[in-house]
């Protein structure tokens, strides 16, 4: 703790430390400087960049206090959540809905992304909860009871009867021509104040509601109206004359490595404009292959990447294709092309395969062989989660090394998970949770390539590494900003002809045409992929979230909020920005049409 007096404008930095950061506090004490040294276990938002706190006069106690710092005599002007959001790093900050339901078909999953002090302090307020509400009937309520009926008055059943009209006013919204909707409520540009201002029980039912009749969700258009917008922005593309795609392989039929690495945000990658020194080994293996500067998520949910990466189909906002058997086994993928021309297809994960379906959704997409956590022993299965990234990135060295050269051609998918929530890994050289989970992956990454770099295999391989989605880190970030979804996307390995950066606008979805069209082979099937290198296809990046959407390219961003049926955010012109929401909707409608044929 540091005591002072606050003196008119006080100014904090963060700074590496021996502990962890080092707090420095500029001012607070007359004519110097006071510091104070402490092991941190949230995320810290300072990011080297100053805060300046309002002016106050009176004595103040400066503590370090969950995820940032608190003014205990309230003297000076509060931070807000939006500068130092305070709470666990789990918690999804949107509205309660039918997501829920995703994952509790597998409960230890999702318990484990949270930790165990979380559950506890939940359960105990659950619990006292349950007490106050017997209480009130118990001891308020039920005294004050009239032991026997009051004599029935016709004025009285009238008047309730009137009453009772006027509710149904209020509950519709008034009188006039609409009723009422979620998005009057919305007040703020915060969309977590938002949220909290909508009934949870109305928000969950009505989500529900949402789990069915996809076609008739999102009729922003009519049907003419969104073809001629869709048309710009969806398969068939119409190639022009003397269109020229860069080849960037050596050879037609490389193995394929894909990576996708859990939570890995733009935000923590320097080559990115990220943090500094949290991942060095991607650092260096950008300069060696093909960076993708501008690539997004789909979505902000492993589930939904999955289908974005390996199948080409956008995320949806309001449901996940991968949770319906019987649509996503109708999904083009990556798998089932390559397989047309010979590759085999395996899956390496180190969690429960079967959370949210997972194993039914990679053998119907065409994955032959599926190793997970009940594949290693329970020696190695040390985290929440199961293996850690250590364990599985050894494993699949092992298992590529003893894979004859000269065979058939393969695709092998390997997601990691050691940066998910709650980010326990046996690593410790970041004090911020969140990066020091990226930074252990990113060692594991970096001694994997080195070892396969020693095997034969090496020379025709083509590695791909993309984020599954991104992360809120900074904690700053709202669900609905660019910032939330710039992701890496880098191709490295033997296969690949010369290193490059590629700055075109894309998104997960992109993976798919732009990888089959290297090989030569058809990606008609792909309607929402687009190549990332032919000119002729639109540029942009689409992303969804909790029941809204985003839309990135050269004339700036967009995001739009279905509920509130209004912009939340974005950087153009009025005029490119009213085009650019139009896309949009079109590209949503026509998700859910496609969705709801399937």
């Amino acid at each position: 703790m540091v005591a002072g007096i606050c003196p008119a404008e006080a100014t904090f930095y963060a700074l590496p430390g021996r502990l962890g950061e080092r707090l420095l506090v500029s001012g607070l004490l007359p004519g110097g400087l006071a510091w104070a040294e402490a092991g941190l276990d949230r995320r810290w938002l300072f990011d080297r960049r100053p805060v300046v706190v309002e002016p106050c006069v009176r004595m103040a106690s400066w503590t370090l206090a969950g995820a940032g710092l608190e003014c205990l005599p309230g003297c000076c002007k509060s931070i807000g959540r939006g500068a130092f959001r305070g709470g666990p790093d789990s918690l999804w900050l949107f509205r309660l809905d039918a997501t829920l339901f995703f994952y509790m078909e597998s409960p230890a999953d999702a318990l484990a992304s949270v930790s165990l002090p979380f559950v506890l302090v939940g359960l105990a307020v659950l619990f006292a909860y349950g007490i106050a509400i017997y209480g009130w009937f118990r001891w308020l309520l039920v005294p004050r009871a009239p032991s026997s009926p009051e004599p029935r008055r016709w004025l009285s059943s009238v008047v309730l009867v009137l009453l009772g009209g006027l509710m149904f006013i209020a509950i519709r919204g008034g009188v006039t021509t609409s009723t009422a909707n979620v998005g009057m409520v919305y007040y703020s540009q915060d969309q977590f104040l938002n949220h909290s201002a909508i009934n949870p029980c109305f928000s969950l039912f009505s989500s529900l509601s949402k789990q069915q009749d996809f076609a008739s969700q999102f009729d922003f258009f009519p049907e003419d109206k969104r073809q001629e917008l869709a048309s710009e922005l969806t398969r068939p593309f119409e190639a022009a004359s003397g269109d020229t795609i860069p080849r960037l392989l050596r050879t037609n039929r490389p193995n394929i490595l894909l990576i996708l690495l859990e939570s890995f945000s733009a935000n923590a990658i320097e080559v990115l404009g990220g943090t500094p020194g949290v991942t060095p080994c991607l650092n260096c293996l950008s300069e060696e292959g093909i960076l993708f500067t501008n690539m997004y998520a789909n979505s902000f949910r492993t589930d939904r990447g999955l289908v974005s990466v390996l199948n080409g189909y956008l995320a949806q906002p309001t449901t996940s294709i991968m949770k319906y058997p019987a649509k996503s086994q109708s999904l083009p993928s990556l798998a089932k092309s390559l397989g047309e021309v010979g590759y085999t297809a395996d899956m390496l994960y180190g969690g429960d395969i079967n959370f949210t379906n997972m194993r039914s959704f990679f053998f119907s997409s065409g994955y032959t062989r599926i190793t997970c956590d009940q594949d290693f022993p329970l020696s190695s299965r040390l985290s929440k989660w199961g293996a850690n990234d250590d364990v599985t990135f050894r494993h699949l060295l092992e298992d590529l090394s003893a894979r004859p050269v000269d065979g058939a051609p393969w695709l092998t998918t390997f997601l990691t998970l050691s940066s998910h929530e709650p980010f326990e890994v046996p690593y410790h050289r970041l004090s911020d949770p969140y990066l020091n989970s990226v930074a252990f992956t990113d060692s594991c990454l970096g001694a994997f390539i080195d070892g396969l770099k020693e095997l034969p295999v090496w020379k025709n391989t083509l590695v791909i590494l993309v984020s599954d989605h991104g992360f809120c880190y900074p904690e700053n970030l709202t669900n609905y900003e660019p910032r939330r979804y710039h992701i890496p996307m880098l191709w490295l390995g033997g296969a690949v002809a010369a290193p490059r950066k590629v700055e075109t606008f894309a998104c997960q979805t992109d993976l798919a045409a732009t990888l089959l069209g290297q090989l030569g082979l058809p990606v008609d099937r792909f309607t929402f992929s687009k190549n990332i290198f032919s000119p002729s296809e639109p540029h942009f990046a689409f992303y969804t979230y909790n029941n809204g959407f985003g839309i990135i390219d050269t004339t700036g961003y967009s995001a739009f909020d279905n509920e509130a049926g209004r912009v939340l955010s974005t950087k153009a012109s009025p005029a490119g920005e009213a085009l650019r929401v139009d896309k949009g909707k079109a590209l949503l409608q026509t998700l859910y049409d496609d969705l709801g044929s399937r």
